[in-house]
């Protein structure tokens, strides 16, 4: 018998967010869940833009909107991860969430769970070309140890994330844990990005020309043009990316599978 990749993983929660807002969180959440996809990654969804939501609007079978804020919502989360058949969770966090569930995580015993191996965190950290976004990679290192963490640049408007400026550059990327990654998000043309959000559907299907009720799509054949350039480029990022890599081989958190012995008595039972 074939079993999938998820018969064997920990449980792996994967963070996207930023403390600053209108850096793109949402939309790297996006591009993520997207590239998982046709990778046959299986993944729960949690928005906590409570109560409405944004990521749910293109995933809504798989998302649920949650506030972190609240402990029974904390417990939707963390109380599900071993019992859940999809062992992987990805949460999208609202602009100002990401150092209060950090925060939190490290209160309640989830960082250190990370740290002794029992469960996969990780952490995408999207920055903006601005100093306050920036300040956040020295402000939350003191959460990073046991975490997988990714530095997503966003590359939002035509501005440079102060490459011309030696010391400024250094100042704040030299905060970053050793091991830290780094992926660039390139900037996607507005109006195809208008679209996409006006559609309501996954970047993917507005390539496929494929509306949100699955029927085929009426989407500009220029537009659909720039988002599919914009996506390759993410995806081929992506494809270097340790973390991800491993959750697409089924490595990523991978438990041990049970003896040959113990796999039989459990096929009996």
């Amino acid at each position: 018998m074939v079993m999938s990749r998820e018969k064997f993983m920990k449980p792996t929660v994967i963070l996207v967010g930023a403390d600053k807002g209108g850096v793109g969180k949402t939309t790297l959440a996006r591009t993520l869940l997207d590239y998982l996809s046709r990778k046959n990654v299986l993944a729960r969804c949690y928005d906590t833009e409570w109560p409405r939501g944004t990521l749910k609007r293109f995933y809504p079978a798989t998302t649920e909107v949650i506030d972190m804020a609240n402990v029974a919502h904390q417990m939707k989360l963390l109380d599900t991860l071993e019992t859940a058949s999809v062992k992987l969770s990805l949460v999208d966090l609202k602009a100002g969430n990401l150092s209060m569930v950090l925060d939190i995580f490290d209160r309640i015993g989830v960082l250190e769970a990370a740290k002794s191996g029992k469960l996969t965190l990780g952490l995408f950290h999207v920055v903006g070309p601005a100093i306050a976004s920036l300040e956040e990679i020295g402000e939350i290192a003191k959460y990073l140890q046991g975490t997988d963490y990714v530095i997503a640049k966003n590359f939002i408007n035509e501005t440079n994330f102060f490459e011309w400026d030696d010391k400024t550059y250094r100042k704040y990327f030299a905060n970053a844990n050793a091991n830290a990654a780094e992926i660039v998000l390139p900037k996607l043309n507005e109006m195809a990005y208008e679209q996409v959000d006006l559609a309501g559907v996954t970047f993917r299907d507005f390539i496929d020309n494929k509306a949100a009720n699955g029927e085929p799509g009426n989407f500009s054949f220029v537009l659909r043009g720039y988002v599919r350039k914009w996506m390759s480029e993410i995806d081929a990022q992506l494809e270097k990316l340790k973390p991800v890599q491993e959750l697409v081989r089924g490595e990523r958190g991978r438990a041990a599978p049970p003896q040959p012995q113990a796999a039989a008595a459990a096929a009996k039972a």
